[in-house]
């Protein structure tokens, strides 16, 4: 994850775990530190993955106003 000013500073390692629960529910090797070994496909698959688990209300609402 990038250490950008927009996130929290405590809340920068409740983060970081999700990041890796995300990670191994998706079945990629996701390691603490540099992970420059990942594809496009599995970085963007855990931070897909991350994102409909954080909202799945929004995500549901927009699905199923633009089908």
């Amino acid at each position: 994850m990038s250490k950008n000013n927009s996130v929290v500073p405590q809340a920068r390692a409740a983060l970081d775990q999700f990041k890796m629960e995300v990670a191994r529910e998706v079945g990629v090797n996701l390691k603490q530190g540099y992970n420059g070994d990942l594809t496009s496909k599995e970085a963007g698959s855990v931070g897909g993955q991350m994102v409909k688990n954080q909202c799945p209300v929004r995500i549901m609402k927009f699905t199923r106003n633009y089908r």
